[in-house]
């Protein structure tokens, strides 16, 4: 399975605002919008929350929103982390 390609975010990873850890729990579920899911897959997401949450180790935090994108698509694979009581979600810029 060949996996979209992550951006580089646009802060810097030792910026304060980089501070999200990508990993879901009971408080902050992960969840994937239907069209997310149709167009790239359970896989393919649950791959890339992995390299998320790898980098968030590595990095101490990453910025809120990571983009991933796949030339194959006609459009990017989105990752939002909220504050305290939101989500992790993975969506297409047209769920935004």
């Amino acid at each position: 399975m060949d996996r979209p390609i992550l951006k580089q975010q646009e802060i810097p990873y030792d910026h304060p605002d980089s501070r999200y850890m990508f990993l879901p729990t009971a408080e902050k579920p992960f969840v994937a919008t239907r069209p997310a899911i149709a167009l790239y897959q359970q896989e393919t997401i649950l791959a890339c929350l992995r390299l998320l949450r790898d980098m968030a180790d590595r990095y101490q935090g990453l910025d809120y929103l990571q983009v991933f994108e796949d030339p194959d698509k006609e459009e990017a694979l989105w990752f939002i982390e909220d504050d305290t009581g939101g989500a992790i979600t993975a969506l297409l810029p047209s769920d935004y």
